[in-house]
């Protein structure tokens, strides 16, 4: 179940530096200071922008954890039209064409661009300004956007789901490394086994990883990747095979969800729409369809 976001992504063809795409008219990188005016205009649309606004409010705009650059796009008032993250993953939300098309051209000047997501009409537009610069997808996938609100379902207790411990790196980390090899078929512990075991390690000591450990083995496992006040956003669920289809992992999800939404308003995750096991998991545990999403990892020149 999905992992994108964090797996690591063949390196595309060298574009130059970052700083290019601060001299894109219209284009500006943002910078500590101006975070309440960039989570304020993120909040209109909170579901889909929830991994732009937990990475800054996580680590503010100028981070080496964010792994790119947030810019701004804005009219000619000044006022905020578009904003993005450009780098190891690259979303948007583009208000206008005009921003929509500064934002193409900023990640064409990114050499760390590895992988492009967002909403299916999005995406689509941005690629149509994006490729003609050369670039070709690895892969593409469609995805469904789900969501969790109260009330949930009552299940029965799963006692032993809690944080992960920071000893508990050695069982969590193999897992999240093989979904993500299965999802975009690169595995990171060969691509960047230290910068990988890192960020698992961090989400760990942030309380971010949620675990059911039994008798050594990992059962159950799922990543809160990013947080606000209205949205949380999970990735890399994980259900041991020897303990599905008897109802296990939909109650660790079910008292997960009681866990979060006691701090924000929805949790919301993405499923491969061909993984038809998983949408169905999903949709039995209470989650409902919020849209389609598009997902481009860019190809190795």
């Amino acid at each position: 179940m999905r992992t994108a976001l964090e797996t690591e992504r063949l390196e595309p063809p060298h574009r130059g530096g970052a700083d290019e795409a601060e001299s894109f008219s219209g284009v500006e990188a943002l910078a500590r200071g101006q975070e309440s005016e960039v989570l304020d205009f993120l909040s209109a649309r909170p579901l889909h922008n929830v991994y732009m606004a937990g990475f800054i409010r996580d680590n503010g705009l100028e981070s080496p954890h964010n792994r790119g650059t947030f810019y701004a796009c804005r009219d000619e008032k000044g006022r905020l039209e578009g904003v993005a993250l450009v780098g190891h993953v690259t979303q948007l939300d583009a208000r206008t064409d005009a921003a929509l098309t500064a934002f193409a051209r900023a990640a064409q000047a990114c050499r760390a661009a590895h992988v492009i997501m967002g909403e299916e009409d999005v995406v689509r537009a941005f690629w149509d300004r994006y490729a003609p610069a050369g670039q070709t997808p690895r892969l593409a996938c469609r995805e469904r956007l789900l969501e969790q609100r109260y009330p949930l379902t009552a299940r029965a207790p799963v006692g032993e789901l809690r944080p992960a411990l920071p000893e508990e790196l050695p069982l969590v980390a193999p897992v999240q490394a093989r979904m993500a090899e299965e999802e975009c078929g690169v595995d990171p512990l060969s691509v960047d086994p230290e910068g990988f075991h890192a960020r698992c390690a961090r989400r760990i000591a942030r309380g971010r990883t949620w675990v059911v450990v039994e008798a050594g083995r990992l059962a159950f496992k799922a990543e809160v990747m990013a947080e606000t006040p209205e949205t949380v956003y999970v990735e890399g669920v994980y259900v041991e095979p020897g303990a599905r289809g008897a109802g296990f992992g939909r109650r660790c999800l079910s008292q997960l969800g009681r866990a979060l939404l006691a701090r924000s308003r929805a949790i919301c995750l993405l499923v491969n729409e061909r993984n038809t096991e998983a949408l169905a998991f999903y949709l039995n545990a209470g989650y409902k369809p919020r849209g389609t999403y598009d997902t481009i990892y860019l190809f190795k020149s």
